[in-house]
């Protein structure tokens, strides 16, 4: 009895072994067999998205990640569109899923990246980590996010000091029915000599709804002529001060460019804050160390601050124009 049912057992383990290698076997062909196709799926895109003056490039494209994760690797990426005036060009590129939650990504860019701007000056980024993460879902994302640490932006040829530097910068979109949800923070933006000499660290957050953002992104529609927001919140201060402010209204883009809102700011220690404010804009300092006296009387009050055809108004008292958007 003893040798048959040993000789059950016996087999039982050599069953068990061979499940586990056909099992191995299947994992292993399954696993090339999409890492192939998204090495395929990759090319398509890029290929898309080639013409009509855009370039997009991912450099000696491979799937990586065996045996639990899938994703594509790149040396180096590249965009540019000529009609914009956009060019990014940047180091190695590498996602991951895990298997088991392949809809969930996650990304990691290094730099440094070159980037020509129609704005600006070629320019030169930096940082210590370029994080990424969403969920998949179609047509559009469900969720993005993007984290930055020890950013920091230069001019690309001349002068090596930081025209910027920020320890910390997050961005995150999020679907909300029709319309698109965005939160930005950022902590100890540092502006170089060249833009704000002598201005203190700044950290602040941003928290919006792009009404009907969604279909904005599926059209690919740039024009925001006509579109409105909902500024939820926005603080901006100076980093482990009182000094800052805060804002929230609604505003539109009328069909011609010009700007309407209806906004409501608060500031905290109005002084240090005009301080601040003339050095970011040192042509009217005087008139803003002017203001000073007025807005300290009305700190940690909420101030209406009303914009009609790009006309600034704080309460009746108008402070300018807003040129319309082209």
């Amino acid at each position: 009895m003893a040798s048959r049912t040993g000789s059950r057992f016996g087999r039982r383990i050599v069953l068990l072994a061979v499940a586990v290698v056909l099992f191995c076997a299947a994992y292993t062909a399954g696993w090339y067999y999409f890492a192939r196709g998204l090495e395929t799926r990759a090319a398509a895109t890029l290929a898309s998205l080639n013409g009509g003056g855009v370039r997009a490039f991912c450099e000696e494209p491979e799937a990586r990640g065996f045996p639990f994760r899938i994703g594509l690797y790149c040396k180096g990426v590249f965009y540019e569109n000529v009609s914009d005036g956009v060019s990014i060009r940047a180091g190695r590129m590498q996602s991951a899923a895990n298997v088991y939650q392949p809809y969930r990504v996650l990304g990691q860019l290094d730099g440094p990246a070159k980037i020509i701007l129609p704005f600006t000056i070629p320019l030169e980024a930096r940082w210590e980590s370029l994080l990424a993460s969403t969920r998949l879902s179609r047509p559009l994302p469900e969720t993005l996010s993007v984290e930055g640490k020890k950013v920091e932006i230069s001019a690309e040829e001349g002068d090596p000091a930081p025209l910027l530097t920020v320890d910390d910068v997050q961005f995150h979109a999020r679907q909300r029915e029709a319309d698109l949800e965005i939160a930005v923070s950022f902590r100890d933006l540092v502006a170089g000599a060249e833009i704000a000499p002598g201005l203190p660290p700044i950290e602040g957050r941003v928290l919006g709804l792009v009404q009907d953002g969604v279909s904005l992104l599926k059209e690919k529609v740039h024009d925001l002529r006509g579109r409105s927001a909902t500024i939820e919140e926005m603080v901006v201060g100076v980093t482990g001060e009182r000094a800052g402010f805060s804002l929230s209204g609604p505003i539109s883009v009328r069909d011609d460019g010009r700007i309407d809102a209806d906004l409501s700011i608060t500031i905290n220690d109005p002084r240090e804050v005009a301080e601040v404010m003339a050095q970011i804009f040192p042509d009217e300092g005087d008139q803003i160390r002017a203001a000073t006296g007025m807005l300290a009387s009305l700190e940690n009050q909420p101030l209406p601050v009303r914009i009609t055809r790009g006309k600034v108004f704080l309460g009746f008292i108008p402070l300018g124009e807003i040129p319309a958007i082209e």
